[in-house]
């Protein structure tokens, strides 16, 4: 399952180094543009060494804020700001008093140094509050973003394990009737089928371990997985079961979430093949209209009973494992939101119809699941089976 990595601002990406760039960025502006200022006002050597001095305090006391401010960055708003108000007011008093001590060394100022204290508080107030305030900005909006991302990333898991456990429902049913087919074989010392059942269903289930429960496959993928599938039902229900795949060849190559077909031939399955005598005919149709990729799935069985419609066949399953349609539906949801078409439809002559269409995607050639199509026009009757790939042949049917 793929986790969205944490990547914040590029420049944040390493805070420590971002730290650093940005104080020597800032004081040594705030020691340039004060230069600058002396330059043009001719001042003499002893002003450039009390700015330097003052750039230097400055870079100092804002680094031992920067701890003291880290660790009440995640306490509650009401110590945080209140134990930050009484920090910045200590090193603003820290801060004049240094100024004031090296002007007066300097300069002789003849004025007292309370008076002149008093008089410069208001100059590293304003950077270290400026500071300060840019600190927790910054800080805050760190904060803001990896907590948006790890939003981001619960969504993402939280999806996965949806898909997941929808796909996964699908499985235990069919494992067991088949386990329970195989069993039978043995006890009728029927051993040549049993182990190709066995064959078969191992098969079937490398097929299921090799795909993410989230991911994509092609419909060439999907198809030769159902195939798989159909065989070991074609070993309980022999000339009954007839199929027929009619898949164009740029649907072969379009991406649809695994095992999404699977539950409507199960169904089809258990509500036409086994209802009835004579068995039925199961179809899957893959076109490409446009932009969307078109997927249809009809079977020959008696369709729905008395006067139950479409909404009350997906809210009871009408599949054998209880979820098939409601299960599909709420896939096509977690892997399209509104995005796709969903329909079912019942013929009045009998049979039913399941519609899907979904955003046509080419399925990613690296994938492990990929498998390309056959080539065109191809076909191959076996069993009762018509499986077509490519150009639809008119009259090839078992």
């Amino acid at each position: 399952m793929a986790v969205l990595p944490f990547e914040p601002t590029p420049f944040f990406k390493d805070k420590n180094r971002a730290f650093w760039r940005l104080q020597l960025l800032g004081w040594g502006g705030a020691f340039l543009l004060r230069s600058v200022s002396g330059i043009v006002n001719g001042s003499d050597l002893s002003f450039f060494a009390i700015v330097l001095i003052e750039a230097i305090t400055g870079f100092s006391i804002s680094t031992v804020l920067s701890v003291i401010y880290n660790s009440l960055i995640k306490r509650n708003p009401l110590t945080t700001w209140g134990v930050t108000s009484i920090v910045l007011a200590i090193s603003v008093l820290i801060y004049a008093f240094i100024q004031t001590w090296v002007r007066q060394l300097t300069l002789a100022e003849p004025t007292g140094f309370t008076q002149l204290l008093v008089g410069y508080v208001i100059f590293p107030l304003t950077l270290l509050g400026a500071w300060s305030a840019l600190y927790y900005a910054i800080n805050f909006f760190l904060q803001v973003e990896e907590q948006t991302d790890r939003l981001e990333r619960l969504r993402a898991q939280a999806t996965a394990a949806q898909l997941a456990m929808l796909r996964y429902q699908l499985n235990p049913h069919f494992l067991f009737n088949t386990l329970n087919s195989i069993s039978t074989l043995v006890l009728l010392k029927q051993t040549a089928p049993a182990n190709a059942m066995l064959i078969k269903l191992s098969s079937f289930l490398r097929h299921t371990l090799i795909t993410q429960p989230g991911g994509k496959v092609s419909v060439a993928q999907e198809v030769e997985t159902l195939q798989l599938y159909l065989e070991i039902e074609r070993m309980r229900f022999e000339e009954r079961l007839r199929t027929e795949f009619r898949v164009d060849d740029d649907a072969a190559k379009a991406a649809v979430p695994s095992f999404l077909l699977q539950p409507l031939v199960e169904n089809a399955i258990k509500y036409g093949v086994s209802a009835q005598e004579e068995g039925a005919r199961i179809s899957l149709a893959a076109k490409v209209i446009g932009s969307r990729l078109r997927l249809t799935v009809n079977d020959t069985g008696p369709g729905l009973q008395g006067n139950q419609n479409a909404a009350e066949a997906v809210a009871r399953g009408h599949s054998s494992t209880g979820v098939g349609l409601a299960n599909i539906l709420e896939r096509l949801k977690q892997a399209y939101g509104e995005d796709h078409r969903f329909e079912i439809e019942t013929p009045p002559d009998g049979g039913f119809t399941v519609v899907i269409e979904i955003p046509y995607e080419l399925a990613e050639e690296d994938s492990p699941a990929f498998a390309p199509p056959k080539l065109p026009g191809t076909s191959s009757v076996e069993d009762g089976r018509d499986v077509i790939i490519g150009t639809p042949q008119t009259g090839a049917h078992a």
